[in-house]
């Protein structure tokens, strides 16, 4: 017989079996009852349960309500108690929602929440709740919430019954990226698997929990499973685990090849001016005035409310967190490239952590409030990252940290996402305690030269981040660094030995920017030729434009010789709020992005949601296969409600003046474009705006193949590679099992962007790629040589793709063209020989 728990919360006789009310108005009447007959509560108490549930949804989730009273009605509590009422058959809560365990609270004090802590953590194990929901055993419903399984298991004996061993043979250990693709095999598995290093053993679920491992290069792993299906979900992550192995040693190689081609040496000071060491992390030498942002300790009050309502914040913030960090991801994919978008895909498998989100919600259990709970729970599992002594994990603190105060910007709006504030508008070397990823992503690095970090470490991802953008950066300066720098201060960072110098003399500074100059020479002849027009040794003019989002970023597309915005992607102004922006907001974006550009031309893609692109506020339906479903041109046509009130704008917009188009994406059928038509002209007419061209976006193989037919319809066309290539090849192009098939030289792609140049030549129409491919040297030449007529990219990448088509005749491009429509693979395409 198991014992009634010390604390007399919860005994035999608090348990009821096979119960069956009616409603959940009953359910709640029963579970009271047996409170009142222990003598916890006055009989009134009832009442102020039910009133609670008129306020509040005690739903907890995963078939388990918790029903407490009212605050003002602690007088009718005579001593604390728990009542548990099993309901096999389940009972409605709400619609949608239905219960089999009703944990009926009557507390004065705290003295419950043990046991609520302990249940948060068996809703975690679907198979214990679910047992109990149908045990005959009332001891068994006791024991469960009375005691505390470790969370932990200590040793071998609990491993699960069938397992295999692995020695881990990944350079750098296991990291985010990896991990967070075990946790995704386990998951589409649904079978209980744990991960055993020594003692320690993880849900192989939890990101979080399988990183504080702490697995280093040569340790050796016990993985086992049980229930049924535990073989193949093994068999599944075995061939994932050791699957990665090449691609973490091919990484590894790669950043050992860079370090080896970076220079050997870096400047050395003619002086003897202050020297603090940090470790290098991105190469390059800057000179100018330090910034030190605070070390701001954020002070979040601590303001308790219902648990039910705690829930429903924290659920809504880690959604919106989530929408950001896709646009985050999305827009760093097109400026600084795939691998670097990553690290915010990576982030989000953080928010996905159950442990992170238990412990939440066991402290809003506790009497705290969402915002205090979630950054109590951020910095503690961030601590824990923290002390592994790995500095690869160590690193991924700063992560956790980063998307911590994310949520935490939508559970108290007084606190910003981003930690940058007060920048001088004189460039200068920033000096920060750290750096979080996102915001060394937005860097202007017209504003800052360099980065000198007092923590951090050289594969953060702040630090792969400012490598990508070319910013010199030094990592774990250490106390030194923040007790010596002052802003202000004159400083020479050098990114390749990781070394900053304050206070250099005048032969310093000058010895230094002869340094630098030396460095700068071929860039600054690359820069010195990004305004010459791409145009081809025998006359030909190749456009070349930018991808960009929003306003502010047109003076750097500018400044890397973009000709004009071939890709403006209005979808991040929904992506980044939590509102539908208004008509007038959106004018005034648009008015802004016209006014950046002067006379240059700017094409305005309308709204592009669906596929890999969500938007929480819109309150889209859920489809079972969404890029497949109602996404770009069907959406727009479906939801005229946000179609015309964007249309509005930028006709209102163009109205003033500028070079403008609108571009229509996934359009499919000639229907769509002469509708999508239709009511360009009815809005345009209905604010006196100008005609302008209208295009859409050849996205599927269905508009490439009707090209001639559509361009009938259309002023122009603009090629979206990516899409393009993921529908004709049947790959999703964010499967990372299927991501490096997903090449957009594959001779299948390549021969209906043929298809379409020639279809809309049969009309007189004009062609442009904003695609992944326009932006890469071979990827352009060949697409010039189909006839392509408009590349638009990320801006750093138009120097490059500049330079090469004004070094070759178009006869030359149009050669390698038909030679890349004979190949048989995209393999034998990319080995082609430029001209």
């Amino acid at each position: 017989m198991l014992m009634t728990p010390p604390d007399n919360l919860l005994g035999r006789e608090f348990v009821r079996l096979n119960a069956s009310p009616a409603s959940k108005e009953a359910a709640i009447a029963e579970a009271c009852q047996l409170l009142v007959a222990a003598g916890c509560v006055a009989p009134e108490f009832v009442e102020s349960m039910l009133r609670r549930e008129a306020v509040a949804n005690t739903f907890l989730g995963h078939g388990v309500a918790i029903p407490h009273g009212m605050g003002e009605d602690k007088g009718l509590i005579r001593r604390d108690g728990i009542a548990v009422l099993q309901i096999p058959e389940g009972v409605e809560w709400n619609p949608g929602q239905v219960a089999h365990l009703v944990v009926a609270i009557a507390a004065q004090g705290d003295a419950h929440i043990t046991i609520l802590r302990r249940l948060t953590r068996l809703i975690q194990d679907d198979a214990k709740l679910q047992a109990l929901f149908t045990t005959n055993d009332a001891d068994e419903v006791v024991h469960r919430l009375a005691s505390d399984a470790p969370r932990v298991a200590p040793a071998a004996a609990n491993d699960f019954n069938q397992s295999f061993s692995w020695v881990v043979e990944y350079p750098t250990g296991l990291h985010a990226r990896p991990a967070s693709a075990w946790v995704d095999v386990v998951r589409a598995n649904g079978v209980p698997v744990r991960v055993r290093h020594n003692q320690e053993v993880a849900d192989a679920r939890n990101l979080v929990a399988l990183l504080q491992l702490g697995l280093r290069k040569g340790d050796e792993i016990t993985v086992s499973a049980e229930g049924e299906g535990a073989e193949t979900a093994l068999a599944a992550l075995r061939a994932k685990i050791t699957g990665l192995t090449a691609q973490e040693v091919a990484d590894a190689a790669r950043a050992a090849a860079k370090q080896a081609a970076a220079p050997v040496r870096g400047w050395t000071p003619p002086g003897n001016p202050l020297t603090i060491s940090g470790i290098a992390a991105s190469p390059g030498l800057a000179i100018g005035k330090l910034h030190v942002l605070g070390s701001e300790i954020l002070e979040i009050p601590d303001q308790p409310v219902a648990l039910s309502e705690g829930g429903n914040l924290l659920h809504e913030a880690l959604t919106n967190t989530r929408q950001q960090l896709a646009a985050l991801a999305d827009d760093t994919a097109r400026r600084l490239g795939a691998q670097d978008a990553q690290i915010f895909k990576a982030q989000v498998e953080l928010l996905n952590d159950s442990d992170l989100i238990t412990l939440s919600c066991q402290l809003m259990v506790e009497g705290h409030g969402p915002a205090w709970a979630w950054n109590e729970a951020v910095n503690r599992m961030a601590a824990r990252l923290s002390a592994l002594g790995n500095p690869v994990l160590a690193a991924r603190a700063a992560d956790l940290r980063d998307v911590g105060r994310r949520v935490l910007s939508w559970l108290d709006p007084s606190i910003a996402a981003g930690s940058l504030s007060g920048l001088p508008e004189d460039p200068c070397i920033l000096v920060a305690q750290d750096l979080s990823p996102s915001d060394t992503a937005g860097l202007d690095t017209h504003r800052v030269l360099a980065l000198a970090m007092i923590q951090g470490g050289p594969t953060s991802h702040s630090a792969i981040l400012a490598r990508t953008l070319g910013l010199p950066a030094i990592v774990a300066g250490g106390e030194t660094l923040a007790q010596e720098a002052i802003s202000g201060q004159l400083a020479i960072a050098d990114g390749q030995t990781g070394r900053l110098y304050l206070n250099p003399s005048p032969e310093d500074v000058a010895s230094a920017e002869a340094w630098a100059a030396d460095l700068r020479a071929t860039r600054e002849k690359e820069e010195a030729e990004r305004a010459r027009p791409a145009t081809t040794t025998d006359g030909v003019h190749i456009e070349v434009a930018a991808n960009v989002n929003r306003p502010d970023q047109v003076p750097v597309a500018l400044s890397e010789g973009a000709e004009g915005v071939g890709l403006m992607r209005t979808e991040f102004l929904f992506l980044e709020t939590g509102a539908t922006p208004s008509e007038d907001e959106q004018h005034a974006i648009y008015r802004g992005m016209i006014d950046a550009l002067g006379d240059r031309p700017l094409i305005i893609r309308a709204l592009d949601i669906g596929g890999d692109k969500q938007v929480a506020h819109l309150h889209l339906p859920r489809e079972e296969n969404p890029f497949l479903g109602v996404r770009g041109a069907r959406l727009l046509l479906r939801r005229q409600d946000l179609l015309i009130p964007q249309l509005r704008a930028i006709y209102r917009a163009a109205a003033e003046g500028g070079n403008v188009s609108i571009m229509f994406p996934m359009v499919t059928s000639v229907g769509e474009i002469i509708r999508l038509r239709e009511i360009c002209e009815e809005v345009r007419a209905a604010v006196s705006g100008p005609v302008l061209p209208i295009g859409i976006m050849i996205e599927v193989p269905a508009a490439a193949i009707q090209a001639d037919s559509l361009a009938a319809h259309c002023d122009f066309f603009s090629i979206g590679t990516n899409d393009l290539t993921q529908y004709t090849l049947a790959i999703d192009r964010q499967n990372p099992e299927l991501a490096a098939e997903a090449d957009s030289l594959h001779p299948a792609v390549l021969r209906l962007i043929a298809q379409t140049v020639k279809g809309a030549k049969a009309h007189g129409r004009w062609v442009g790629v904003c695609g992944g491919i326009a932006g890469d040297a071979l990827g352009a030449a060949l697409l010039a040589g189909l006839g392509v007529s408009e590349l638009s990219m990320t801006p750093r990448d138009i120097p490059a793709v500049k330079a090469k088509l004004r070094g070759v005749a178009f006869s030359a491009l149009a050669s390698l063209a038909e030679k890349a429509l004979d190949a048989a693979t995209a393999a034998e395409v990319r080995a082609l020989d430029l001209p």
